[in-house]
């Protein structure tokens, strides 16, 4: 699981790529105002090459950071707002008759893009859900006896409401699995949300961003990802982390091995963010919570923070490497 090892100096990582990052999370906080720590993890993301559940009640800018990250990279982009009555079809694509060549011609849906907004995708049926469970692992779609690739790179932003909301179904643990990271928007700060009333909404800002990435320089920063050297010290870590989650009594589903190699990525994108290239043992921790807690279940279900609070506390109990 590691990486060649490196000369461990920070200067040695290239200027441009650490100016690429910066330019794209002070892009992202044009429009998502506050939200520093929401925006790195997203940019984590995006350079790990893994796809983001961004999860809050309605009206707090969960679209809004989608769009935003979106819009920042020039890829394509399309948005597909879940709705109860949505088809698999209206997201994969369907099979039309051509007359002229006298059969049946696949015409793709929204799915075959670079970047997909799954708008409140929770309001969806599982039927529905189920239909990205293909794409998100393998960014392939299968219809009808044939197998179409996906445009890479593929990243799905998927935003959603909390459960007790009426008109929503729970995301199955499959399809948590899929994703990379969890984040929680939160309400912005009282000055953050005055200069937001003041200046009458972000939508004409979210409107007129441009891209500040092309899909070269995403490809190149993510690559690089993959060098960033992990020591092996740091990878038993993580290894003692999702041990210990699947052997805690409080858990009847602990972190699976795709958790355990999202964690290692995200590791190394966000060493990368820092400016390093190596991964440090805060790089895991600060990471933990949003890499595993969607991927645990609670035997005794509580609060929505209650999955966060439990990888919170197995930190706590394992011990950190020096």
């Amino acid at each position: 699981m590691t990486t060649a090892p490196t000369t461990g100096n920070p200067s040695s990582l290239s200027r441009p790529h650490l100016e690429a990052i910066a330019d794209l999370e002070a892009n992202v906080s044009r429009v998502v105002r506050g939200k520093p720590e929401v925006i790195r993890y997203a940019v984590v993301g995006l350079l790990a090459g893994g796809h983001l559940l961004v999860e809050d009640v309605p009206g707090v800018g969960k679209t809004t950071l989608a769009q935003a990250l979106a819009r920042s990279v020039d890829l394509q982009f399309q948005r597909v707002q879940f709705t109860s009555d949505l088809l698999p079809s209206d997201i994969i694509g369907v099979s039309i008759f051509d007359r002229e060549r006298n059969d049946f011609r696949f015409r793709p849906g929204p799915l075959f893009t670079n970047v997909l907004l799954a708008d409140e995708i929770n309001r969806a049926t599982p039927k529905t859900q189920s239909a990205l469970l293909e794409a998100m692992s393998e960014s392939t779609v299968s219809v009808e006896r044939q197998r179409f690739e996906l445009p890479s790179p593929f990243l799905v932003i998927a935003t959603q409401n909390p459960l007790e909301h009426q008109g929503t179904f729970p995301l199955p643990e499959s399809q948590l699995d899929r994703f990379l990271l969890s984040l929680e928007v939160g309400y912005p700060r009282p000055e953050d949300e005055r200069e937001l009333l003041l200046s009458g909404g972000v939508q004409s800002q979210l409107e007129a961003l441009q891209p500040v990435l092309d899909g070269e320089s995403l490809a190149k920063l993510q690559r690089h990802v993959t060098r960033i050297h992990v020591a092996s010290k740091l990878a038993d870590y993580m290894l003692a982390i999702a041990q210990a989650t699947r052997t805690s009594p409080e858990l009847s589903l602990g972190v699976s091995t795709r958790g355990l190699q999202g964690l290692f990525r995200a590791t190394q994108a966000m060493a990368l963010c820092q400016g390093r290239d190596f991964a440090t043992p805060d790089d895991v921790i600060r990471l933990a919570a949003p890499a595993l807690s969607h991927r645990i279940v609670l035997k005794r279900r509580g609060d929505e923070d209650a999955p966060r609070k439990t990888i919170e506390k197995i930190l706590s109990d394992v011990p950190v490497p020096t």
